[in-house]
């Protein structure tokens, strides 16, 4: 441990974000970065645990904390990089997106602020590229055996990195214009800069894997195709079916799923090519987003960056308390208020409201009729049930709604079909080594266990390359 006392000499000090009035005019990144300095108290606080809970109950990824916390405090950023890197593919994703769930479980925060893990990790990296640590890799001998990536999200990503730097030749497929799937695409400039995602897939290429863009699996090339290719596949297209609200006027002009709109944005700031009269643009426009998730933050952020007149947001649960709730105690992840820095910009939020009806003029939204309503457990126990408050109903202007109320699985995929790959409840079924009903099939992320968060996406990309590996390595009688 670096400094015995560290955790009552310095407090935790977060980096805070650029100045509302200055970020709301344009998608650079928002939050700023300590220096090295102020990271290195801040890993002086970590109190090197016995039994460190922020490593086993709070990283899905399992990212060994103390240990590099205690490299961090010392400045041997090149021995915290290698112990960082032996569990997260991908720090400069997880250290700017990520929720820190490790933080909900630092002993520490038992009686004080947490460690700050989260910008530690992202500080370690940035200072391996920064000092040359982090260079090419390329596998010191590769093997004959190939496989076939589909999907370029976080999970397949991981994936690739993963049986790459294994040997494997590794070739992703993926439908859009540019690999990264949510992380390009579904996550706005302001919360993860799309240079980031770039220097990494630049990386990777160097390091022998194959991107292969605005290819649909199923449809441009067979499975057929991929069998005589490859020696295995792994399906990690995401959760794509978004949840949608089936109220009267929901054929109205101007309702949209969020991520639609936020995809449109982030094509939009990447030159990509689109018909304008497809465009959703909040500018000028009454918004009202339905869902109080993450992606209804970002779509907050997105419409005051794009000019809205009034941006409102509602969510059908309860509001959450301000701090830990005694329903979730340490070290779970706590049910408590979270505030974005979206919610910092500007726009109302309201919470227990349902939606009733959209209303509109000569086919297009106008207005939303939403009710009030509260969760009531039953008398004999069990799950709360909702139930609409007599004489809350009220109105709300709005020519623009987006509908951030998550996603239900992966949606219709024809290489699922085709295959009759076994579907559990939406998702895609897998073994204990994520290899799906068909020999050499394998899946990995949202896909297989539903809309999450993209650290577990990447969990389980490392699972599903575990599982890739060992199934190769039968075949190959390693």
């Amino acid at each position: 441990m670096g400094k015995i006392t560290g955790f009552m000499e310095y407090g935790r000090r977060d980096p805070g974000y650029r100045p509302v009035t200055e970020r709301v005019k344009d998608f650079n990144p928002v939050e700023l970065r300590n220096g090295a300095k102020e990271i290195q108290e801040q890993a002086a606080r970590c109190m090197d645990c016995g039994t460190p809970f922020c490593h086993g109950a709070g990283c899905p990824l399992e990212n060994v904390i103390p240990e590099f916390n205690e490299q961090v405090y010392q400045g041997r950023w090149k021995e915290a990089l290698d112990i960082l890197l032996s569990t997260d593919n991908f720090p400069e994703f997880t250290g700017r997106i990520c929720p820190a769930v490790c933080e909900g479980s630092c002993v520490l925060g038992i009686n004080k602020d947490p460690v700050t893990i989260r910008q530690i990790e992202l500080e370690i990296i940035e200072k391996g590229f920064e000092l040359g640590y982090v260079q090419p890799r390329p596998p010191a001998k590769r093997l004959d055996q190939r496989v076939a990536v589909i999907g370029s999200g976080p999970a397949g990503l991981v994936v690739a990195d993963t049986l790459n730097h294994l040997g494997y030749g590794v070739v992703v497929y993926d439908l859009a214009e540019q690999p990264g799937g949510i992380l390009r695409y579904g996550i706005p400039e302001f919360k993860l800069a799309k240079w980031v995602i770039d220097r990494r897939l630049r990386l990777m290429e160097a390091e022998g894997v194959v991107f292969e863009n605005q290819v649909r699996v199923g449809e441009d090339i067979s499975y057929h195709y991929l069998k005589n290719r490859f020696d295995a596949v792994c399906l990690s297209g995401g959760a794509r079916e978004a949840r949608d609200l089936k109220v009267p006027g929901r054929d109205l002009k101007g309702i949209h799923f969020a991520m639609d709109f936020l995809i449109q944005q982030n094509r939009r700031l990447g030159n990509e090519t689109m018909d304008p009269a497809l465009d959703i643009l909040a500018t000028g426009k009454k918004v009202l987003v339905i869902g109080g998730g993450d992606t209804g933050s970002d779509c907050v952020g997105t419409s005051i960056r794009q000019g809205a007149a009034e941006v409102r947001q509602v969510e059908i649960m309860p509001e959450p308390p301000p701090t830990r709730s005694p329903s979730t105690p340490w070290p779970m992840w706590p049910n408590m208020l979270r505030v974005s820095s979206s919610h910092k910009e500007g726009g109302q939020r309201q919470w227990s409201v349902a939606t009733k009806e959209f209303t509109g003029k000569d086919g297009e939204v106008k207005a939303v009729k939403l009710v009030g309503v509260e969760w009531v457990t039953p008398a004999g126990g069990g799950r709360p049930v909702m139930k609409e408050k007599t004489g809350s109903e009220f109105t709300i202007e709005a020519d623009l709604v987006l509908l951030a109320m998550g996603f239900s699985g992966p949606g219709r995929n024809k290489l699922v079909e085709d295959l009759e790959i076994r579907t559990v409840a939406g998702a895609i079924g897998r073994d204990s080594r994520n290899m799906t009903n068909i020999p050499g099939v394998f899946v990995a992320g949202d896909m297989t266990h539903g809309a999450s968060l993209v650290v577990r996406a990447m969990m389980d990309g490392r699972r599903a390359a575990a599982g890739i590996d060992a199934y190769l390595g039968d075949q190959r009688g390693a």
